[in-house]
């Protein structure tokens, strides 16, 4: 079920059809269906396969290198659809709000390149796409990286009807010298409280009893409020859990620094809140830190400890960059033996990846070879995945909370996720009964499969949701 208000009456009773291409982050996925949303609300039809459509809109990420090459492979693929019918492209996302003069020049046969302070627009864009006649330069409309919040309730939803993301803040002012991301999402800014709120009630009322909450740095949440307004993210936990029908509250994309007492003493007392945090690292020894303007050793060890202490069973999601920029290696025996130590039970590994324009990017004297990174990646990932599966092993015989996401096949009837199980990004849980998804079961956890878990479930647990 969307967000979005009914669909208006189309002009002569037929609706120009639009697809969305959502790669990149959960910030985007969140973009894309407020887009989505906004279309449906001025008439236009929603179609799920680009194939199918009058226009595509592909909704860029340019995190990393890998991301920018999966971005222009998808922009060419949607382009390839004019020879079959398509009428037109629109490019929106991250490459668009930072490369949009490139797009625009390299890629003439995309119609718009849109930026994030534009996307209220598209629908006239579209319009225009579909009634025009012969070829012309793409239309580039970008505007300011520090766009001013909008509503973001009305959403044709392209995630799962019962596991949503929750936007509170947007940009970043953290100055790593590997990221270019605040170049084109601004400066940081919270959301207001009472908007947050509306978002979060509206959500539930669709259907959703998950709330991922999401930004550039989750917990600075509030920190720009000044003290005219105290409240920060421990105090909005605390009412986002007041609401009756969450289940489940999750924090994704938590920066190491603003781990506040109040704020970890809210994980660990709300019962809804999950016992999850996705706290990015990046590295561990204090010269690669040093380097990448990141907090540092003492600061983040002190810090897990206290998490792991006040936060019983608290998993731990983080992400780390092998090859940076003088990066020795010892620095990476370093990294290997802290994770060794800590036992993450999820992560990611990533090689560093050069952005144009980044202080990083200047140190050419201090690059690492690929060769070298890529051989330090692959065994961090090895040692991360054997931690994961003595975690998966370590549930085996437990009776866990499991929401189903979808049906299984090859013999299973259903395929869900716990509460230390992020959307997308985490482990499953198989389970041989069929539910709908929405559903809340409570499984008993049976064995595993690699990192992922097989359970069995004798029904869904009383008063918990189900799509």
């Amino acid at each position: 079920m969307a967000l979005a208000e009914p669909r208006k009456e189309a002009k002569n009773g037929v609706a120009d059809k639009v697809a969305l291409v959502a790669l990149g982050c959960p910030k985007n996925t969140v973009d894309a269906e407020v887009m989505l949303g906004d279309l449906q609300s001025k008439g236009f039809s929603i179609v799920r396969h680009a194939s199918d459509a009058d226009v595509v809109i592909v909704n860029t990420c340019a995190f990393i290198e890998d991301a920018k090459k999966e971005s222009i492979e998808a922009i060419l693929e949607a382009i390839s659809l004019k020879e079959s019918g398509a009428k037109g492209v629109v490019v929106t996302g991250c490459m668009a709000q930072r490369y949009a003069d490139e797009l625009s020049g390299e890629l003439p046969e995309v119609d718009a390149v849109v930026g994030f302070e534009k996307y209220a627009e598209i629908g006239p864009r579209i319009e225009e796409i579909v009634t025009k006649s012969g070829f012309s330069m793409p239309t580039v409309e970008v505007g300011s990286t520090d766009v001013p919040f909008r509503p973001e309730w009305e959403r044709y939803r392209i995630t799962q009807q019962h596991a949503g993301y929750l936007r509170v803040a947007e940009g970043c002012d953290h100055k790593c010298t590997f990221c270019a991301i605040p170049s084109w999402r601004g400066r940081f800014r919270s959301k207001s409280f009472e908007a947050i709120m509306e978002e979060a009630k509206k959500l539930v009322a669709s259907g959703v009893t998950e709330l991922n909450l999401i930004a550039e740095d989750t917990n600075q949440w509030g920190q720009d409020f000044g003290s005219e307004d105290p409240r920060r993210l421990a105090d909005l936990l605390h009412e986002i859990a007041a609401i009756e029908d969450v289940v489940r509250i999750r924090l994704l994309y938590c920066y190491p620094s603003y781990f506040s007492d109040e704020l970890i003493d809210a994980i660990a007392s709300i019962e809804k809140v999950c016992k999850y945090i996705d706290i990015p690292l990046q590295h561990i020894a204090d010269p690669v830190l040093k380097r990448m303007n990141r907090p540092p050793k003492d600061h983040t060890v002190k810090l897990l400890a206290k998490i792991k202490e006040r936060v019983p069973g608290v998993v731990l999601r983080t992400t780390f960059i092998t090859g940076f920029p003088g990066e020795t290696e010892a620095d990476h025996k370093e990294l290997v033996e802290f994770c060794n130590e800590w036992g993450f039970q999820r992560a990611g590994v990533f090689c560093y990846s050069e952005e144009e324009g980044t202080p990083a990017a200047e140190m050419t004297d201090l690059f690492v070879p690929a060769a070298r990174s890529d051989r330090q990646r692959d065994q961090l990932t090895s040692l991360i995945q054997e931690g994961q599966r003595r975690f998966a092993e370590q549930q085996v015989g437990k009776k866990l909370e499991v929401l189903i996401d979808r049906p299984g096949e090859g013999g299973f009837g259903s395929v869900g996720r716990t509460r230390f199980d992020a959307p997308d990004i985490d482990c499953c849980v198989y389970l041989p009964q069929t539910f709908p998804p929405g559903t809340y079961v409570d499984a008993e956890i049976t064995g595993t499969f690699d990192f992922d878990l097989v359970g069995d479930a004798a029904g869904a647990l009383e008063g918990m949701g189900e799509d």
